[in-house]
């Protein structure tokens, strides 16, 4: 049997479905705008094992960096805005991991990817990226080297696709030794750093540097230990104590340096530590008030460098980031991803030959803080600090490490031409 509706019920629904083609129409009639195609970028970094507390420190540096382009509207190329898109694959500080997913961020339409916790992963990854440019011209990949400080890399292995945005580690022990030679009372060393191409190339650029700047002071000890694997360091901290050394130089980084300098202290090692890396993830919070005074740390930038714009910059990223274990952050990596958008724009496109022309001559500035990247080599210029640890509410140190109560007063500023050196890359350019 045929069912019967009501005249103003049929009425009602016609009304309707008059207003839903009134509705459609006009949306039918008007394409949708496809969204911008994102800037992939990857980051090639430890997320797991001994030195994952390194990469996911990087990992928010990036990005907090990639947000900062983004929230401008992103990167300008000839056809119009693009964002950055941080894609991010862990390497577990691996050669043959790390190349692994290389392989998978080219794959996934990467053509910048960034790393630098390791100079021997910089190293294979700048061989591979050779290989690959050459032999795939379509896909071609820039190498953006934050951390990797291995003299050699913008020296006889320097590469056109790499860039190094960290100063390296000679330029970082010439800083170390502007305050070191000033120590008249140290006469004992103790030379002690990770087994593979930057601790021993840190080891002996120390040897150098401390012949022609203070040939008085005696190397007590000279060690090389496994890079992540050794637990316990007592054993290496008792040696120094038996040496007599009155200061130790160390290039270590992450764990090995925690380690290091909590082992010096329990032995009751009270001499002081020249580092490249000692203003953070947790090595002033393992010294405690045995560091203060004793612990020397030579960065790009401090958080207590004087000035109302470094303040306000580490106040943002606090802000960003307020966890205290979550307080390292790198003013490299913030100018890095400023002069990539920069070459990036300048460039019009993404092509990797093209962008890397310009990033040759990138000079940028944030908040205070400028470099320049020396086209000759690709080594980023910049200003670099030295810093003493101490208490903080101390003179000079109104921030503190990670909420452990000590910060780093900043005790010498090496203007960018001063931290210069000289360069013995040649450069071979598509």
């Amino acid at each position: 049997m045929k069912k019967s509706f009501p005249p103003a019920l049929k009425r009602r629904w016609a009304a309707l479905l008059v207003s839903a083609l009134a509705l459609a129409g006009p949306l039918a009639a008007q394409p949708s705008t496809p969204a911008p195609t994102p800037i992939r970028i990857a980051m090639l970094e430890s997320l797991s094992g001994p030195f994952a507390n390194t990469g996911e420190a990087v990992l928010r540096n990036l990005v907090w960096a990639v947000d900062r382009v983004n929230a401008r509207g992103g990167v300008k190329l000839s056809d119009g805005m693009h964002p950055l898109e941080l894609l991010r694959y862990d390497s577990k500080g691996q050669n043959e991991e790390a190349l692994s997913t290389l392989r998978a961020a080219i794959d996934d339409g990467a053509r910048v990817v960034m790393q630098g916790n390791s100079s021997a992963v910089a190293a294979a990854l700048v061989d591979a990226l050779d290989k690959h440019n050459q032999r795939d011209p379509a896909r071609r990949v820039l190498f953006l080297n934050y951390a990797a400080v291995d003299p050699s890399l913008t020296n006889e292995k320097c590469s056109f696709w790499h860039f190094r945005f960290d100063a390296h580690a000679d330029m970082r022990m010439s800083a170390l030794m502007s305050v070191l030679r000033e120590d008249k009372a140290l006469r004992r060393i103790y030379l002690i750093g990770q087994d593979y191409s930057f601790g021993q190339a840190v080891l002996r650029e120390a040897r150098r540097q401390l012949a022609a700047e203070r040939p008085d002071v005696q190397i007590v000890g000279e060690e090389l230990h496994p890079m992540g694997r050794v637990k316990d360091f007592a054993p290496y901290a008792a040696k120094i104590r038996a040496s007599g050394a009155q200061a130790v130089i160390t290039g270590n980084w992450g764990n090995d340096l925690t380690l290091l300098v909590k082992a010096a202290r329990e032995s009751g090692f009270d001499g002081k530590f020249y580092t490249f890396y000692g203003n953070a993830l947790g090595a002033p919070a393992a010294l405690g008030d045995a560091g203060v005074g004793r612990v020397v740390a030579v960065a790009d930038w401090l958080p207590n460098v004087p000035g109302p714009q470094s303040e306000a910059f580490y106040q943002s990223f606090r802000q960003r980031y307020p966890k205290p274990s979550d307080d390292y952050v790198h003013m490299r990596t913030q100018l890095m991803v400023e002069a990539l958008a920069q070459a990036l724009e300048r460039a019009g496109s993404t092509d990797a030959a093209a962008v890397a022309r310009q990033l040759e001559t990138a000079s940028v500035s944030l908040h205070g803080q400028r470099g320049h990247m020396r086209a000759a080599d690709h080594q980023f210029q910049q200003d670099l600090s030295v810093g003493l640890m101490e208490r903080q509410g101390a003179p000079g140190v109104r921030f503190d490490v990670e909420g452990s109560g000590y910060g780093f007063r900043v005790i010498r500023t090496i203007p960018a031409a001063q931290a210069e050196l000289p360069s013995t890359c040649r450069m071979r350019r598509p």
